[in-house]
């Protein structure tokens, strides 16, 4: 396979949802997406509290909170731009609030604001690196745990040809 045949592959939201529920360290760790609206501007994951994913505290391990937040801004965004652009995380940070004891959530949001701020920072190839955040938050909608994540956004060198396809 080409070196990003998956990024360049464009699955509809049930594609990966699927797909991404079935990928080994999502499922090892109790991670599932629940939901993902086909335009791919919104997704929830559920982290369950299991055996394997408890920390010497009987809390969430914060290893699996970090997991359960890797590649949705990304992807998101990645099936919100024009073809011919590379998103990357390029940092992430958490800072834990309160232990976690039950089944926590992340919900993740793109809005036409944050599209339209990547597409006019790179417009003439620049890079541009927002940092989004996202809370992670228990049933009762107490956060557990703010990850901030930052992106590396390009238009790939050839994209205004990759657009015109």
């Amino acid at each position: 396979m080409p070196q990003g045949f998956l990024s360049r592959l464009r699955l509809s939201a049930n594609a990966f949802r699927l797909g991404i529920n079935l990928w080994p360290p999502f499922v090892g760790t109790g991670i599932h997406v629940t939901e993902i609206t086909p335009d791919f501007r919104s997704v929830t994951v559920r982290l369950r509290h299991g055996l394997l994913n408890r920390n010497y505290f009987g809390t969430h391990y914060g290893g699996s909170l970090f997991s359960m937040t890797d590649p949705f801004f990304a992807i998101m965004l990645l099936h919100n731009l024009p073809r011919g652009y590379v998103v990357w995380d390029k940092a992430a940070r958490i800072d834990f609030r309160v232990p976690g004891r039950g089944d926590v959530f992340a919900r993740f949001h793109l809005t036409d604001a944050q599209i339209a701020d990547v597409i006019g920072h790179t417009t003439a190839g620049e890079k541009y690196e927002p940092t989004w955040t996202v809370d992670i938050v228990d049933a009762d909608g107490q956060v557990i745990a703010t990850v901030a994540k930052t992106l590396y956004i390009r238009r790939s060198r050839g994209s205004d040809k990759l657009a015109d396809q």
